[in-house]
């Protein structure tokens, strides 16, 4: 890529890019442990390190949950659900608090932007513009149904009781503790996904974050207690996912685990769930079709089809990334959206400039580069990129990959990095077959002028979302979540509250 001169020139040009004096404290700082309202070390004092993607080197240290310490969290947060000042706030005080901590979000904007960008590698462009002003935007959502969470009034028949006159209605209440494990591709915006509902239904939790990408959920964890929520309502507790996230998943006094990850880990959070048999929501993997007709807006689909599969690196369950295209249209669009990955700028994420980062983590680039080659082994042909970037930090270039087969590994498991396959159809027919020839079915996209056809394919994808002449569209409004192994459950929308409350039945003789 032409825009890199060098591992010389790369470095310098990292150093000079300016950090907020306050993240600079508080990546320096040694984290701990956020449970029962205080910032306590793990029980262990066992500490791990977290790195910059950009540079590879040593970002921040910060203390490791391990199963004793996930019983202390656990334990703090029955306390806080049983009776603690929690349980007896109106839901209209609730919604305040929630209501607060969204505004304290936007009042540190820039800190979080940066944070985010240093601990993700994500460009401080998008986290400025996307990942905490939707932050703010959910919890503000949720905290206006804290006090809308309604029962009904039934009136019933009894046949076996003639005469007998009842009152019946329903309550719904919070489920109890839950813990939530979240992932670290959108580390502070899944908090807020997962944390909003749970708290606008009346819940107290334990939340793991990313050992990746701990760093926004603990500055938000600080954020909680000044918002004033009662200590134990809310524990952080970072640690590893076989550890502390396995801990979660089994304690028996939790009644909640939700999850967002890789299906694969999905399945051994459903086993560990299984001892109490605690209700539990995934939101999993994807490999979504994106599904370009000749009669579509080019000025829209190609960029469109470009952003789906490199925005946030291409580490995002819903990325489209199987491009079916027309025949008709499928040089234009193929070529179109390579010329995108080509121009487009790869570097660190706090250059204003870049529009692509690194990826997380060494392992994810070793993840990612294993499918590429992969793919030239079984004959696929890169129209752009394919290789990994010189120099520091964990960079592969957007790769658009053609002359592929439906067996490839490439085309059938997740890869979750920039790279995008492409095939040709000929009919609207045949392209529905190969879209929904997946096990997974989170999102799927359809690019085309006829409103008929849009709606057809709207109905016959198998996918929790479905969006038309655009991609990524997300809004604190909206469900979102899978078919098949893509997940349980949805996040967002009203729909949430649902899985973070549960249906009490009264019924009495008058």
């Amino acid at each position: 890529m032409g825009h890199r001169t060098g591992m010389g020139g790369f470095m310098n040009a990292i150093a000079d890019l300016p950090v907020d004096p306050k993240v600079k404290e508080y990546t320096a700082r040694r984290w701990e442990l956020l449970i029962d309202g205080d910032w306590v070390k793990a029980k262990s004092e066992q500490t791990f390190q977290t790195h910059n993607p950009a540079t590879g080197e040593l970002l921040a240290e910060c203390a490791q949950a391990d199963e004793v310490d996930i019983d202390r969290a656990v334990r703090a947060a029955r306390r806080a659900f049983e009776t603690g000042p929690w349980p007896a706030m109106t839901a209209t005080e609730r919604g305040r608090l929630i209501w607060k901590l969204g505004d304290l979000v936007l009042e540190h904007l820039e800190e979080f932007a940066e944070l985010e960008t240093l601990d993700n590698g994500k460009p401080i462009s998008v986290t400025r513009a996307v990942d905490v002003p939707l932050t703010a935007e959910l919890f503000q959502y949720m905290a206006g149904w804290a006090n809308k969470l309604e029962g009904n009034t039934i009136p019933l028949s009894v046949p076996y009781t003639p005469g007998a006159m009842y009152h019946a209605y329903t309550l719904r209440e919070p489920l109890g503790v839950v813990g939530q494990i979240i992932p670290w591709n959108f580390p502070l915006l899944m908090a807020a996904w997962k944390l909003g509902p749970a708290l606008a239904g009346g819940n107290t939790v334990v939340f793991k974050p990313a050992e990746h990408t701990p760093l926004t959920a603990l500055r938000l964890g600080e954020l909680i207690m000044e918002a004033g929520f009662p200590k134990g309502v809310v524990n952080v507790v970072p640690g590893p996912g076989p550890i502390a996230g396995e801990a979660l998943a089994a304690h028996p006094d939790v009644d909640k685990i939700a999850f967002t990850g890789s299906t694969a880990v999905g399945k051994r959070i459903i086993g560990a769930a299984t001892g109490n048999l605690k209700k539990v929501t995934l939101e999993l993997g994807g490999k979504s079709p994106n599904v370009v007709f000749a009669d579509a807006d080019m000025d829209q689909a190609i960029p469109g089809a470009a952003s789906a599969i490199f925005f946030n690196h291409g580490q995002v369950c819903s990325a489209g990334s199987r491009l079916y295209v027309e025949d008709g249209a499928f040089d234009e669009v193929t070529e179109g959206v390579a010329e995108q990955a080509k121009q487009m700028k790869v570097g660190p994420g706090m250059d204003p400039a870049t529009e692509m980062g690194p990826l997380v983590a060494e392992e994810q680039l070793d993840r990612v580069w294993d499918y590429v080659e992969s793919g030239f082994a079984e004959g696929a042909r890169a129209l752009s990129g394919g290789r990994k970037m010189d120099g520091p930090g964990y960079f592969i270039e957007p790769t658009v990959l053609v002359d592929t087969n439906p067996n490839m590994k490439v085309v059938r498991e997740e890869i979750f990095g920039p790279v995008v396959t492409a095939h040709p159809f000929s009919r609207e027919n045949d392209v529905l077959p190969a879209a929904n020839d997946t096990i997974y079915g989170l999102g799927s996209g359809v690019w085309t002028k006829d409103l008929s056809r849009a709606h057809r394919m709207a109905e016959r994808l198998h996918a929790g979302t479905v969006w038309v002449n655009c991609y990524n569209v997300f809004d604190a409004a909206l469900p979102f979540g899978g078919y098949k192994q893509s997940g349980w459950g949805r996040e967002m929308g009203h729909e949430v509250l649902n899985l973070y409350t549960q249906i009490k039945s009264v019924c009495m003789r008058l």
